[in-house]
């Protein structure tokens, strides 16, 4: 009986439940996969990228190597004549640009890359930041820049050679700004690997160290790239970002309790600590490098995991830890969520997304955005109806849990509560004055429309005909002209009978 009800309960909680093995790359490798890599690695996302890229490269030149010799048997059963030339160059032409046309599609079709098409020109015509922007951005950079100049100082000649691969890199960025971001991206990243690889191989720098000048060299280009490649107008970045915000805000009634949420904010540690969380991920969209925006996310899962800890008097397990994670992006509902995770899916340093307890936590992040994206009844364990009814402000649960109130809750909890009560009561008037109000709208225009036609239907049935004005009327007697010889008139008579 109790393997039958945990295997029910299972079923009906496998919209939130993930097994950790779903985290890991689809290749197998051992480290953390990504929706935004389809479910591999950073390191296999690239190995894949690279391939299709070589394999690209190959058909190419296969294709030039077929258009050239058609060009050559074209040109040798021809008369040599300019007109048959042009005719068979525009004809090579044509198959190289289709030929083209196709793959490049294929490409960016399998690997779900934006289009390029436009994005100079969209670039040329985003709007220039305010000048508080650009003061705020000056004041941090040069910050950044004092702070990496001390730090590479400290490295001399290994750190000489960093800031001269830094350098070249961000010259090289300033010239591609008309590439499409995931191009940008795919710099950034041969960049972090190649001055890895040089601080290993031609440095021998020991690996803790590399690890802390990688962590530098991606503070200080991020600080400088963020205003160009931090939601660009050439992505649907920003598009997605509403879409998350409309869709959490839809899902402001979810309770911890229909998330099956281990986590009682009673308990004023455990309630500091939720607060704690959320601040922590909001405050992730005020970083610019990052890896501080992941730092964010690792604070605010350390939080989460001490809540559950102090209320379940015990240690937190992953099955604990995500559904808190979804309630908290629900009650926070951060800022620009979207461009946040793919900026740092494509500009963080690779090995903290892959290994890692940030990692582990951005995993898991990106997880919870698309189980609320697709969160349902059953997820929550509604029925299809009240979930409707939830959804569309119709009723609200809160409304029933705020009749019963523990003896601890502090007052200002409870006037909220009954504040909260009444505004939806208020909205519920709302909806049925302005239901009332439509419908006595529709029944003016009916019946305005009624009278009208009554009145058209009358007119055409007995149609108005006015008739010439006639003569005034004369006295009576007035064309009498033997008035004189009429007898007089009867006297009254008295009866005195």
């Amino acid at each position: 009986s109790s393997t039958r009800r945990k295997m029910s309960l299972k079923s009906e909680r496998r919209g939130i439940h993930v097994d950790q093995s779903e985290l890991l790359c689809k290749k197998g490798c051992g480290y953390y996969g990504n929706p935004a890599w389809q479910g591999f690695c950073s390191k296999c996302w690239r190995e894949e990228y690279h391939k299709a890229r070589q394999k690209q490269i190959q058909e190419d030149w296969e294709l030039a190597e077929r258009l050239q010799r058609e060009e050559e048997e074209a040109y040798a059963s021809s008369q040599s004549t300019q007109g048959a030339q042009s005719l068979t160059f525009s004809k090579f032409e044509e198959k190289k640009t289709n030929e083209k046309t196709r793959k490049v599609t294929t490409v960016k079709k399998f690997f779900t890359a934006s289009s390029r098409a436009g994005a100079k020109k969209e670039i040329q015509e985003a709007k220039a930041p305010s000048p508080s922007i650009h003061r705020q951005a000056s004041i941090e950079t040069d910050r950044v820049f004092k702070e990496f100049i001390e730090f590479i100082r400290t490295y001399q000649k290994p750190g000489q050679d960093i800031y001269k691969q830094c350098k070249l890199f961000l010259d090289t960025m300033s010239h591609k700004r008309d590439l499409s971001i995931e191009e940008q991206s795919e710099c950034a990243q041969d960049f972090y690997q190649n001055v890895a690889d040089r601080l290993q191989t031609r440095w021998k720098v020991p690996p803790e160290k590399v690890e802390k000048a990688m962590d530098e060299v991606e503070k200080y280009i991020m600080t400088r790239q963020y205003k160009y490649v931090f939601c660009p107008e050439t992505t649907d970045d920003e598009k997605k970002d509403l879409a998350v915000q409309k869709r959490i805000r839809a899902l402001h009634w979810v309770t911890p309790q229909m998330l099956c949420v281990p986590v009682s904010e009673e308990i004023p540690e455990v309630s500091d600590m939720v607060v704690k969380a959320i601040t922590d991920i909001i405050e992730m969209d005020s970083k610019r490098v990052p890896r501080e925006k992941l730092a964010c996310i690792t604070k605010c899962s350390k939080h989460i995991f001490n809540a559950i800890k102090i209320t379940k008097n015990e240690p937190a397990s992953a099955d604990d830890f995500l559904p808190t994670l979804i309630y908290i992006v629900l009650k926070g509902n951060p800022p620009r969520l979207q461009s946040n995770i793919q900026y740092i899916t494509r500009f963080c340093n690779p090995s903290r997304l892959m290994t890692g307890e940030d990692g582990y936590y951005f995993t898991n992040l990106c997880c919870a955005v698309a189980f609320i994206e697709k969160l349902d009844a059953q997820s929550l364990n509604l029925s299809q109806e009240d979930f409707d009814r939830f959804m569309t402000g119709q009723t609200s649960p809160k409304k029933q849990e705020s009749d019963s109130f523990s003896p601890d809750v502090c007052l200002g909890v409870k006037q909220m509560c009954k504040s909260l009560d009444l505004l939806s009561q208020l909205n519920e008037r709302q909806e049925r004055i302005v239901s009332e109000a439509k419908k006595l709208e529709k029944d003016l225009i009916d019946w305005t429309d009624g009278i009208t036609k009554e009145v058209e239907d009358i007119v055409e049935k007995y149609p108005l005909e006015i008739k010439p004005k006639s003569q005034a009327l004369a006295a009576i007697d007035s064309e009498n002209v033997e008035n004189d010889k009429l007898p007089p008139p009867l006297q009254p008579q008295v009866y005195a009978g």
